[in-house]
């Protein structure tokens, strides 16, 4: 064999960056010549225009050919013998590129919003041939190669070519949907890594298996929108919090699929009155104890329950019964698996390369590198795409305190200050306003909420006043002091009042969401029923005055599952809600309740319309001895006024004044002590009437452990 040039042992060994300027058609000496890479092919023919065949030359024994085309031909393709299988094949390295001149301007300086549209593997013809163009960011790689089942895992036949900063490209002839494949990356010290998964695959191996999955696009659905207005600050936003594996199961212990979820899920949440069904994580994550909290595939819908294409049924069957849909989304962090995004190309690339700004210590996972372009721009991409290709109507911000503050959960020295010496994350606050900019910018009738859980300010407002732009912020503090309070016995309760009391000090710095969540009915802290203190009667009691006390407070609401029904005990990711309890009509009167407390809130103008202004709350009564809170809320229109009165003792209170700001007859259009969610029946019989007095009033019996919404007559 003659002595070949350098770049042809770079191909054998998987290191040309640019593989396409050694092999395919180049015109030398005055002929055609065909260049190809076959490992254990043992012959290969270039056959011409016309079927004409040319014999290629081994020119290496590791599976290197080359040889002139036949005279006149300027088009070719490849015929190899792999044993006693002989192969037409269609050459990569005769195509032209996958990404445009544009592409890499925009890649480059980090404004390509739709970046799902050009990495990842997307199926399509290209010169008259059907097949997959793989596009992978590996900036400082050596040699990058795309290995899946078109070329039975051997990823030395597919070396890839470096375009712009860094991103590499091939079009793979023949590769089609369904294929499973991974990247073979070459670090800069010229050692392979662990074979990488797509960070911009749609969809992946079932676990523990960790193979990207090529999509046809064109084959998932778009669902319907949901009804317009959902995510309004004056609109009525009551949200249902789900875990897609433990919601139920079936055949023993089985997860529903997709599908599964989208024939049972929607009505149930309709049923109940939910405005909003959110979904804990769904993107593609290796351990089911994550929750879905450690993804590693953040553009693929997990394929625990089904293909893409079934994810979007489920989104559709939502949007028809009415329901809106947020997502739980996670750039605050990923897990280190050798599959996953870290040290992806050898190096630190989309995490900080030291570990006192790159490694959670709380987790156990890596930090993203907000401050690099293409990070920021691969996130920001993410949260737009499932807006964009399944009908998103919103995005929950998981963790943003650990985004927000470099020494978040760290000792004193083991952090890296901003360039002021700081403890802000100035790359984290750019990156949260400008995926908040984009994501309104471009989807102006979704929403984002940031679960933040310091006293950041302005969180939830316009990024053009200093805020980080977020729809809303759940309020966590309300969460942490209401909790507390209603756990204590009521003899106690009159030396916490302050925990009902503080979070009004600040409930409309924000716009709120109130949230009872998944966080907080595990780890030993309870269920949300478990909490409660006394005996049966009262444990129930003290539910329906919390859950009440939720709905008649300012801030949009959020329940986690089970919760509607008084699970009694704490949620296991691992197996089904105890839908058991409904055969006991004290859980089916709490579902009930929650029932009536949805319908009244959507049908209440006052309890939703001013949920984020000061304007529409009115405190009238916080009576510490007696465990009595009231106060007004107040809708857009004059004689919109909802009256709340929540006991938190177990004492009946008669003959109880309140005043009210219109004379006449008033409506008791809610009592949580009714028979009818399990309560004792004590109430004011429907109306009370505030006589002809200078400062009208209402006498009132108010039930124990109970709430009620009182409303002037033709109110609403």
């Amino acid at each position: 064999m003659t002595k070949l040039p350098a770049e042809a042992y770079a191909i054998i060994e998987g290191k040309h960056s640019d593989p396409f300027h050694y092999l395919g058609l180049h015109s030398e000496s005055g002929q055609n010549v065909v260049r190809a890479f076959l490992p254990e092919a043992s012959n290969v023919e270039a056959i011409g225009d016309h079927g004409e065949p040319a014999p290629l030359q081994r020119i290496h024994d590791a599976g290197l050919f080359a040889g002139a085309l036949p005279n006149g031909s300027t088009k070719y393709h490849l015929r190899a013998r792999f044993d006693d299988n002989v192969v037409d094949l269609d050459d990569p390295y005769r195509f032209p590129p996958v990404l445009s001149d544009f592409d890499l301007y925009l890649l480059g300086e980090g404004t390509h919003l739709r970046i799902y549209d050009k990495l990842g593997a997307h199926p399509m013809t290209l010169e008259g041939v059907e097949g997959v163009a793989f596009v992978v960011l590996a900036p400082n790689a050596e040699g990058v190669s795309v290995a899946g089942d078109f070329n039975y895992w051997n990823a030395r036949r597919h070396p890839m070519r470096v375009r712009g900063v860094g991103y590499w490209e091939l079009f793979v002839p023949h590769a089609r949907a369904g294929d499973r494949y991974k990247f073979d990356i070459i670090g800069p010290d010229g050692r392979h890594l662990p074979l990488k998964s797509d960070p911009v695959a749609f969809a992946a191996e079932m676990r523990p298996s960790t193979a990207s999955v090529v999509v046809d696009e064109s084959r998932i659905p778009h669902p319907r929108a949901a009804p317009s207005g959902m995510n309004a600050l004056g609109a009525p936003i009551s949200i249902y919090e789900v875990h897609l594996g433990s919601w139920r199961r079936k055949n023993g212990n089985e997860w529903l699929s997709y599908r599964d979820l989208a024939e049972q899920l929607p009505a149930y949440a309709k049923d109940l009155g939910f405005t909003h069904i959110e979904f804990l994580p769904v993107s593609e994550h290796p351990f089911d104890g994550s929750w879905g909290y450690q993804p590693t595939g953040l553009y693929a819908p997990t394929s625990r329950f089904g293909t893409p294409e079934d994810f979007s049924t489920l989104v559709d069957a939502c949007h028809r019964e009415g329901l809106a849909v947020w997502l739980d989304w996670v750039p605050g962090h990923f897990p280190d698996d050798p599959h996953g995004l870290g040290y992806f190309d050898g190096t630190a690339l989309y995490e900080h390369a030291n570990p006192l700004q790159g490694r959670h210590l709380d987790w156990g996972t890596l930090i993203y590198n907000y401050g690099r372009t293409e990070v920021a721009n691969f996130l920001i991409s993410n949260a737009l795409f499932w807006l964009d290709r399944y009908g998103i109507d919103g995005l929950r911000v998981d963790a943003v305190a650990s985004m927000l503050y470099l020494d978040y959960s760290r000792p004193a020295g083991e952090w890296i200050p901003n360039q002021y010496g700081g403890r802000e994350n100035l790359e984290a606050i750019d990156f949260l306003r400008r995926f908040n900019i984009e994501l309104f910018g471009q989807f102006p009738r979704a929403t984002t909420a940031a679960e933040e859980s310091t006293a950041w300010p302005q969180v939830s407002r316009p990024v053009e006043f200093g805020g980080l732009g977020f729809g809303f912020k759940w309020n966590m503090g309300w969460m942490h002091d209401t909790l507390n309070y209603i756990g204590k016995d009521p003899i106690y309760r009159k030396h916490h009042h302050g925990d009902i009391l503080f979070g009004l000090h600040y409930a409309f710095s924000e716009n709120f969401v109130l949230p009872l969540s998944h966080d907080e009915v595990v780890h030993g802290k309870r269920s949300i029923l478990g909490r409660m203190p006394g005996d049966e009667w009262h444990r129930f009691a003290n539910l329906r005055a919390y859950y009440s006390f939720m709905f008649g407070h300012p801030g949009k609401k959020l329940m986690f599952m089970g919760c509607e029904f008084g699970q009694e005990r704490e949620w296991d990711h691992d197996h089904s809600l105890d839908w058991h309890l409904l055969a006991q009509q004290k859980h089916v009167g709490i579902q009930n309740l929650i029932r009536d407390l949805n319908r009244l809130y959507r049908s209440v103008p006052a309890l939703y319309e001013m949920d984020c202004n000061q304007a529409g709350f009115e405190w009238l009564i916080d009576d510490a001895n007696k465990n009595v809170f009231a106060w007004m809320r107040k809708g857009d229109q004059p004689r919109s006024r909802c009256l709340v009165i929540v006991n938190f003792s177990p004492n009946v209170y008669r003959h109880y004044r309140i005043r009210v700001p219109f004379h006449g007859r008033w409506i008791e259009i809610f009592n949580s002590d009714s028979a009818s969610y399990g309560g004792s029946n004590v109430g004011n019989g429907g109306e009370i009437h505030a006589p002809d007095e200078i400062v009208p009033r209402l006498t009132l019996t108010l039930p124990p452990l109970a709430a009620l919404f009182i409303v002037p007559e033709q109110s609403f």
